[in-house]
């Protein structure tokens, strides 16, 4: 029995004797930068590394995972890397190499972003926030944002909701201080604002916080509600948003396009005129508030909001075909009256009345519709309505310019 337990023995040995020297060969040629021939050797003796004791295990485990992720396995390297995260001996070497993945996951994404493939990077932001998800709540608001170009709206608002419940704001304080002998003001760390508070030459020592990012969270939340059609959630998150930042013009704007959407006309006006006079020389918030009203049957306060579109940006067409419909739909009404009337004295004067206010309708559209033209960019739909106002109106000469300019 006790040859028998000698051999034993002298077999376990030789087994872990023959593991240590597998891993110290692959190490070896790791730290000298031959990874691929470290990955080689791994993959010769697996089995054997597989089955190694816990003293070995985890060193092989780690060495494993380096090599994964310098072949930007970066899930297959998390997941082996955090297999040892309750090994001892390894922790404070395992600290740095989380600490270095995920350093690379982030430049990864970096790259995917520039070239437009967003839901890989969104994968990888995410890679690097469960990393350390007190450390790096940076990633996962990058990676809501990365979502939303993908197109991942489900999953964006998964991230921007647990920013919410984070109380995220991704404030940092920035440190400043003036060189004496330049006075030019520097940005610095936040050690050598400490250490330059002891120095003579320095002075204009401040701290500027960045702007909080918790509203846009809330924003975008209400924003991706919106885009995924569920409009009652969608106004709770942009009226809380609003509490925090009742004066941002992007808030005002999305709460009114929710409204819009529920065609709650009266709302999307009441915050369309908000949204103006924050921003009275917008073009493009005149015409849409125009576009409402005269919706709304207020035909004078459309037509000014129209014009003032169209005074503020002269290249604007659709305000100009706008307005000219808008002016035109006086026409109906008198057409109706016109034909109604009989053959008397009286009616044949009401009717050439109304033949004036309809040609006057007509003599209105004539300028904003030459403006049009003028801005010179193939305007056939203007053209043709002028020609055919001044086919009515019997303007020969109009009619052929129009047909020439048409032609």
């Amino acid at each position: 029995m006790k040859r028998i337990a000698l051999l034993t023995f002298v077999l376990l040995f030789n087994f872990s004797f023959a593991q240590k020297k597998e891993l110290r060969k692959a190490q070896k040629l790791y730290d000298a930068g031959d990874t691929s021939g470290a990955s080689q050797i791994l993959t010769e003796f697996q089995a054997l590394l597989d089955n190694s004791d816990q003293k070995v295990k985890p060193k092989y485990l780690l060495l494993k995972g380096k090599i994964t992720q310098n072949n930007k396995e970066y899930q297959a390297a998390y997941d082996i890397l955090t297999s040892i995260e309750d090994a001892s001996a390894i922790q404070e070497e395992l600290t740095q190499q989380m600490s270095l993945l995920s350093t690379d996951i982030v430049n990864s994404a970096i790259d995917d972003n520039g070239n437009g493939d967003f839901k890989s990077s969104t994968e990888k932001l995410y890679l690097a926030y469960i990393i350390n998800t007190q450390e790096n709540q940076d990633y996962l608001y990058f990676a809501a944002s990365s979502a939303v170009n993908a197109e991942l709206y489900e999953i964006a608002l998964d991230y921007y909701l647990r920013l919410k419940e984070l109380n995220y704001t991704g404030v940092v304080t920035k440190y400043f201080v003036t060189e004496k002998e330049t006075t030019t003001e520097i940005e610095v760390t936040k050690s050598e604002y400490d250490l330059y508070k002891k120095s003579k030459s320095y002075e204009g020592f401040r701290e500027e916080n960045t702007p909080s990012r918790f509203p846009e969270i809330v924003k975008n939340i209400a924003l991706i509600h919106s885009q995924l059609g569920d409009n009652e959630k969608a106004i709770t998150a942009v009226q809380e948003a609003r509490l925090s930042n009742p004066d941002d013009l992007n808030l005002i704007l999305t709460e009114a396009n929710i409204y819009i959407q529920l065609d709650e006309k009266e709302k999307f006006q009441e915050l369309m005129s908000e949204a103006i006079a924050h921003d009275p020389e917008n073009a493009n918030l005149l015409y849409n508030l125009a576009v409402v009203t005269a919706d709304l049957g207020d035909k004078i306060s459309a037509r000014s909001y129209y014009e003032k579109a169209i005074k503020i940006d002269p290249n604007y067409k659709n305000a100009y075909l706008n307005l000219v419909a808008l002016i035109l739909e006086g026409e109906q009404k008198i057409v109706e009256q016109m034909n109604s009337l009989g053959t008397s004295a009286a009616d044949n004067a009401k009717y050439d009345s109304l033949k004036t206010q309809r040609e006057d309708l007509y003599k209105e559209c004539i300028p904003i519709l030459k403006s049009l033209i003028q801005i010179g960019d193939n305007e056939e739909d203007a053209i043709k309505t002028l020609m055919n106002i001044y086919g009515t109106l019997g303007d020969n000469e109009g009619f052929k310019e129009m047909k020439a300019l048409l032609d």
